[in-house]
């Protein structure tokens, strides 16, 4: 069945079209005929697949079938700003040549210029939850005419805690509705949301549970903690990745390694919860237009990344939650292209990729390079080996910069050091004392005397 068999009008084709796809990808199959009967769906596919088309262009179908008012009769909920805004774009790409209005809604940004465009009334409004209940408490938008609502990426947002925020949003929401929720991942949180959300909904699960992209090659490389800058670097330049999405656990971490890489030449930029919109979406559009080779990101900050084409992701850090190494290998392979997931594991994340491979039933390859040398430890920080450092001679047990042993070996075997000798041999230096004899404390009054 293509696009044209599934009963879309003619301005949605040429929508299509003009994206240049052809056919539907399987989610779009399973899902845009059951939403534009209006049922409610419960759709499963990994990232990358095209879900956000499989319910955007039936939504956007049945909105142009009747006029609406002022306040959006759809509302889509995501879990980050990044995500927020590619949702939103793919709505207003999907409906150019209808006269439908998208509003778009995340934190972090002036509230003010939202609440003037929500003056204008929308169709169509794409948010994150937190800046949602905002405008409600200050009643710039109102939910009573709400026929459709969608969760996309509902386990993140579960993942990040948005619970709470959902069940506040769901009480402002009219009883009688459509539900649509989208996730990659199935843990028992969201088959309780499901279960009390949606009403005999049609199940659209195109691949396995948990399972990763079938077009994604995946390798690992063991290594320690303090190697895998200096290996990822190596892999960038002696392998030619021309792109590279990398994950980490931390913003710090994030914006440490970004700084480590410029360093070696690599253009990077991170990305994460602390950096303002702005710098978020110039790090974006630096990275789209080749000026950056890699984008630093922690798992939060990469949702909503949509990069067709990208070549490499990586895994500088292991994350925690085994569902997050399927979405973070997501961002590469999209649209049935093929690409590269690479891990770098250390002794101490062992356990975490046992839970990944058990999650994904897949045992992940793993490779070496033979051409990568790793990096001793004096130089760490960039200075060469055996070079004069400052506070030389600080460090148990290392060499110094003049060639004593410190801390481990204070003395040359078999001799004992004198009473009152230092470290190198030499007798300890006596604090100097003023001219004339005078101590440091003198009784001596500190006023000058008083003169006539």
């Amino acid at each position: 069945m293509n696009f044209k068999e599934m009963g879309l009008r003619e301005e949605l084709l040429r929508a299509v079209e003009d994206r240049g796809y052809t056919k539907p990808t399987a989610i779009q199959s399973g899902s845009i005929p059951a939403i534009l009967k209006g049922r409610d769906v419960l759709g499963g596919a990994q990232t990358g697949t095209g879900k956000t088309a499989a319910f955007a262009l039936p939504l956007l179908q049945r909105l142009s079938e009747k006029r609406g008012g002022r306040n959006p009769r759809v509302l889509v909920l995501t879990p980050t700003r990044e995500l927020a805004q590619q949702v939103g774009e793919s709505f207003s790409e999907y409906g150019a040549h209808l006269s439908l209005r998208t509003q778009i809604v995340f934190g972090g940004v002036n509230i003010k210029p939202q609440i003037a465009r929500f003056k204008q009334g929308c169709d169509i409004l794409v948010a994150t939850p937190g800046r949602l209940l905002d405008h409600t408490a200050q009643k710039t938008v109102t939910l009573s005419q709400l026929q459709t609502l969608v969760l996309d990426e509902a386990d993140r947002m579960l993942d990040m805690g948005f619970i709470h925020d959902i069940k506040r949003v769901l009480k402002l929401l009219p009883s009688q509705r459509q539900n649509l929720l989208f996730s990659a991942t199935y843990g028992k949180e969201i088959r309780t949301l499901a279960e009390g959300l949606l009403k005999d909904p049609v199940s659209v699960e195109v691949t396995p549970r948990n399972s990763t992209a079938e077009k994604v090659e995946q390798c690992l490389y063991r290594m320690e903690q303090r190697q895998k800058r200096h290996l990822l670097a190596h892999l960038i330049q002696a392998e030619g990745w021309y792109q590279a999405l990398v994950f980490v656990r931390t913003k710090h971490g994030a914006n440490r390694l970004a700084r480590q890489l410029d360093r070696k030449g690599i253009p990077s930029a991170a990305i994460h919860g602390d950096k303002s919109q702005n710098a978020r979406i110039r790090a974006l559009e630096d990275f789209r237009s080749g000026k950056l080779q890699t984008l630093i990101a922690t798992d939060v900050a990469a949702r909503g990344i949509h990069l067709e084409g990208l070549s490499h992701v990586v895994n500088f850090d292991l994350p925690r939650n085994p569902e997050d190494y399927i979405h973070r290998i997501g961002r590469t392979g999209r649209a049935g292209k093929s690409g590269i997931a690479v891990s770098l594991v250390s002794a101490d994340e062992a356990d975490l990729l046992r839970k990944i491979e058990r999650l994904a039933k897949n045992r992940i390859t793993e490779r070496t390079s033979e051409s990568f040398v790793p990096v001793a430890p004096a130089e760490q920080d960039g200075r060469p080996q055996g070079g004069r450092a400052k506070n030389s001679g600080t460090r148990a047990g290392r060499p110094t910069g003049n060639g004593a042993l410190s801390e481990g070996r204070r003395t040359a075997p078999g001799r004992e050091r004198a009473a009152g000798e230092s470290v190198s041999g030499r007798p300890p230096r006596r604090k100097r004392r003023p001219a004339g004899g005078e101590q440091k404390h003198s009784s001596r009054s500190p006023f000058p005397k008083r003169t006539r």
